[in-house]
């Protein structure tokens, strides 16, 4: 690829993203590196990043030209400028004085979807909503402060059009219903970093015994690997670390996604379980035709 033709500005991580599947194992070790840490690795020497990555300073050079860039130094330089941007939403603004809270959640938050944007374009949502359609029962799961919640959100999206689902949080939980599945059940892993050694682990075990794992995570993550389908996630962390993390909210786009995929692949199935679940609720609550299925 030549990266001339590229525009000045191109996003590295996104791109680093939508390549992590198409690499070398020995270069996806690069990108995880990379993702885990882009001001440190925009800092670090070709001879360091090989050696914190594990593998050779040429694997560090292929994996500059497959992901676009001319050599090392043009990574680099793409990665601290990939870096900058999260920090400058931190910093106060021309007057001096600092922004507002709200203001900054919300460019933080609005940096992080947009990224996050991109690389759901490109995502398998078509094949992945189809498993979905396909499974005689789904199981999520989900570790931690996020996922755990978010996990219960895909559960009651799910249930919504009429999908068969059951939510685990509790890895030993998650590791006795992996055993159980077969060839006609789905595992949905939602993690934001894919590392979590027992969702890895427990999601190992649902593919021994055939089930489908569509993951929620990272790309080049150890959980994006052993996954059929990825619907992708990066986190942009700042040095901002009193409010919670923005990738909550690329975790439920990529969730949204998913699941509003899935809901007009199903066509007048989908239409007509919302029909009946809005005259449910209205019938109960009163209110008017443009009230949320939901509270």
């Amino acid at each position: 690829m030549n990266s001339t033709a590229e525009p000045l500005a191109f996003d590295i991580v996104a791109r680093i993203a939508e390549c992590a599947p198409e690499l070398r194992s020995a270069e996806r070790k690069v990108a995880a590196l990379i993702l885990d840490d882009l001001t440190g690795a925009s800092r670090a020497s070709i001879g360091a990043l090989a050696q914190q990555a594990e593998v050779s300073v040429a694997t560090v050079t292929r994996f500059a030209k497959a992901v676009g860039c001319r050599d090392v130094r043009e990574l680099k330089l793409r990665l601290a400028q990939a870096a900058a941007v999260g920090q400058r939403f931190l910093q106060p603004g021309p007057s001096g004085a600092p922004e507002p809270i709200a203001t900054r959640v919300f460019d933080e938050l609005q940096t992080t979807l947009a990224h996050n944007h991109q690389l759901l374009r490109q995502a398998p949502l078509g094949e992945a909503a189809a498993a979905l359609r396909a499974a005689r029962m789904i199981y999520v799961f989900g570790m931690g402060g996020g996922s755990t919640a978010l996990a219960d959100e895909m559960r009651f999206r799910l249930v919504r059009l009429g999908r068969p689902v059951a939510t685990y949080q509790d890895g030993l939980l998650q590791r006795m219903v992996a055993s159980t599945v077969s060839r006609d059940c789905v595992v949905i892993a939602l993690s934001t970093t894919g590392r979590v050694p027992e969702m890895v682990e427990n999601c190992k075990i649902a593919r021994s015994y055939g089930a489908t794992v569509v993951a929620l995570t990272a790309p080049a993550s150890p959980l994006a690997r052993l996954a059929d389908w990825v619907i992708p996630i990066v986190a942009f962390e700042t040095d901002f670390i009193y409010k919670p993390s923005s990738s909550r909210y690329a975790m439920m786009m990529a969730l949204d996604v998913l699941v509003t995929e899935l809901a007009v692949s199903q066509g007048d199935e989908s239409r007509e379980l919302l029909r009946r679940m809005k005259h449910a609720l209205d019938t109960h609550r009163g209110g008017g035709d443009r009230q949320p299925l939901g509270d």
